[in-house]
């Protein structure tokens, strides 16, 4: 990155693909995907089937898009998805599960590691009674906030929402993240749920697509609403060909976003100014002042620190565009800031 280069740290979605990438999209064998014969965008498909361990993938333009298909290849009208109060697919989309597919959320407090509480979950579910919805799903959300779900809690909430009859979704947007986190196979992330959600376009660094995984009678029930949601595209491969070359070179360095999001936080405890919460995966969390946002914000931006100051709570985010020096960079012109003010 040179000195010059805005140092972006308002979201991983903000990366521009590489040189390497772009020439995996310039050669891309290609096909119409709405008939199912783009060939590029079926080996994306398949490939990341076989890594998290589901029968069958359908490529999708967002993640928004392929959790909403998800829930309504889940749900029928009427039906009820038990999900976190703060996970994305509740607060962040739109409310799309109820304006388009005529389902009931049922939002639960999460926990402050980003779980739901078992006995919570539990006492949602519905008994079977006209009065109430038909609680039919399970989605909850990895990484969560930049946190990761232990997989012990993983496998108990599945287990309960499998022996209660419901089906279980994740929104995997970040589920690489997790892993790397971890220290585990993709796959263990995934492992007990009905579906997947799984973005290319954050960390790994494709510049469009997520990929709802599942098994093939899920994903065949999945393509009415991505065509109905407007998702049926045509020669899609030329954005498959970054998903894929994102899977093949860019998985391992997510290790080093999570480690530029640990210096980023050490180098902000030295602000007395600021309450720092995290490294959470690629994610750290600043309290400001409330009074000071606007004109940090607008502070930064002069010196090509790029952040999104909404709340008191700013989320710094980090991606495969930002290197440790623009990390030094980020933490040099906050002091700056905060000596000054």
């Amino acid at each position: 990155m040179a000195t010059s280069d805005p140092v972006d740290l308002r979201s991983d979605t903000v990366t521009r693909p590489s040189a390497g990438m772009r020439r995996a999209m310039h050669d891309a064998e290609v096909g119409d995907d709405v008939f199912g014969d783009d060939p590029t965008v079926n080996r994306l498909q398949a490939l990341l089937a076989e890594m998290l361990g589901f029968e069958a993938g359908l490529f999708m333009p967002s993640g928004t898009q392929s959790n909403l298909a998800a829930l309504m290849a889940h749900c029928r009208r009427g039906d009820e998805v038990l999900v976190g109060q703060a996970a994305h697919t509740y607060r962040y989309e739109g409310g799309g599960a109820a304006v388009l597919g005529s389902i009931q959320p049922q939002p639960l407090e999460n926990e402050p590691d980003g779980s739901i509480a078992l006995e919570r979950i539990a006492a949602a579910i519905k008994p079977d009674d006209p009065h109430f919805a038909c609680t039919r799903l399970l989605a909850l959300e990895n990484t969560i906030g930049g946190k990761v779900l232990p997989l012990p809690y993983q496998h108990a909430a599945t287990t309960l929402a499998h022996e209660r009859g419901l089906a279980t979704h994740l929104d995997g947007a970040r589920l690489f993240n997790a892993a790397i986190a971890l220290g585990v196979a993709p796959r263990e992330v995934a492992a007990g749920f009905d579906s997947v959600s799984v973005c290319l376009s954050k960390g790994l660094g494709a510049p469009v697509g997520s990929v709802l995984l599942g098994s093939r009678d899920l994903v065949a029930r999945a393509v009415r609403p991505r065509k109905m949601l407007g998702g049926g595209l045509r020669q899609a491969g030329v954005l498959a060909a970054a998903g894929i070359y994102a899977l093949e070179h860019n998985l391992a360095r997510l290790a080093d976003d999570h480690g530029n999001a640990r210096r980023l936080a050490d180098g902000l405890r030295s602000i007395g100014a600021l309450a720092v919460d995290g490294p959470h995966t690629n994610m750290v969390f600043v309290t400001v002042p409330p009074e000071r946002l606007a004109a940090l914000e607008a502070f930064l931006r002069d010196r090509g620190i790029l952040i999104l100051a909404r709340s008191a709570s700013v989320r710094l985010v980090t991606h495969l565009d930002v290197d440790a020096a623009g990390i030094e960079r980020a933490v040099a012109a906050l002091r700056e800031f905060f000596a000054r003010h």
